[in-house]
């Protein structure tokens, strides 16, 4: 019998255009002997196409699973996992509590770091309390800086002065209230994407070569220019290293379902450091999380497949919890 997948998609935050491309590919690819499908749609202003999910049980009829491709706020963050658990519907990807967590780049780094896991110094500010010469102590130049509650590089500046950095820290408050600055790693960035609930497995990784200075929004999405080494050059001890530190971080975070955990190396030194935990990766044609998979033995439409029967999984796990006496 066939299962009924929401796909919902588009939404208030910076990366709508990218989660229109993720919503197309993954309509595309869904099995239609398997599932039917109805598209939800989202506006930059918020308002729902169709017809809105309803947050209380019972209420949305005929929707079995729903894959929520919506990237960066209102959508990854916890607030859309949210209404779905008061909806009571299974939802692809992880929960509340990881979704808000890995979302906040400030929170994620300290929880990894408080599981013992690499992350580079990084520092917070806040909107309205900008202080370019603490950063300039602590860590000199370069630096990184950006919002805290972004991605996609949305509003990332790799900043070399006092005034680019004064820039950067106003730039980056124009898209959320907690700004992180991070030590710049002069180096390697990798990214490696796993699944699962209970058990988690890890795909081989890649690696990114930027064709700019850093891997920003218009070397993801618009220049196509960046050379993506897939399986990445590392040693078999690299390799596994990696994929243990993202099985572990995704564990710190408490993600289930899917996540792409992305890594820098330190060109000195060789260490990796765990940058950032993307609980809805994009699923564009061009996207790394697929393409990992695939390299993995796991083709896209198969993906699908074990993320909607992950998230049909967790939610008859949590069935078994009690609410009340």
């Amino acid at each position: 019998m066939k299962k009924t997948v929401a796909v919902v998609y588009g939404g208030r935050s910076g990366e709508h255009e990218i989660s229109i491309r993720s919503a197309k590919s993954i309509i595309a690819a869904l099995d239609r002997e398997r599932y039917d499908i109805r598209e939800i749609f989202i506006t930059k202003d918020g308002v729902w196409e169709p017809m809105p999910l309803l947050p209380q049980p019972g209420a949305n009829a005929g929707i079995d699973v729903v894959f929520p491709a919506l990237h960066g706020t209102f959508g990854e963050d916890g607030t859309m996992q949210g209404l779905l658990e008061l909806a009571d519907l299974p939802y692809v990807g992880p929960g509340v509590l990881a979704s808000a967590l890995a979302m906040d780049k400030d929170m994620m780094k300290q929880v990894c770091r408080a599981h013992g896991l690499p992350v580079v110094e990084f520092a917070t500010q806040f909107r309205g309390h900008l202080d370019a010469a603490a950063i300039e102590a602590r860590f000199g130049y370069p630096v990184f800086v950006k919002p805290a509650n972004l991605g996609s590089s949305v509003g990332v500046t790799k900043a070399k002065t006092r005034e680019q950095l004064e820039t950067a820290l106003q730039a980056a408050a124009e898209f959320d209230t907690k700004i992180i600055i991070e030590r710049a790693v002069n180096g390697r960035e990798f990214e490696c994407a796993v699944l699962g609930n209970a058990t988690i497995e890890a795909s081989v990784p890649c690696e990114i070569l930027p064709s700019r200075e850093f891997y920003d929004y218009e070397d993801k999405y618009l220049l196509d220019k960046a050379v993506i080494e897939l399986p990445a050059k590392l040693s078999a001890e690299e390799t596994a290293e990696m994929r243990r530190l993202a099985v572990a971080a995704c564990r710190a975070c408490e993600v289930q379902g899917m996540s792409r955990v992305d890594f820098l190396m330190d060109g000195a030194t060789g260490q990796f450091f765990v940058n950032e935990v993307n609980t809805i990766p994009g699923f564009t044609s061009i996207s790394m999380y697929p393409k990992m998979w695939e390299h993995t033995g796991v083709p896209y439409s198969q993906l699908l497949d074990r993320l909607i029967s992950l998230a049909i999984d967790r939610h008859e796990t949590k069935k078994a919890t009690r609410y009340s006496k």
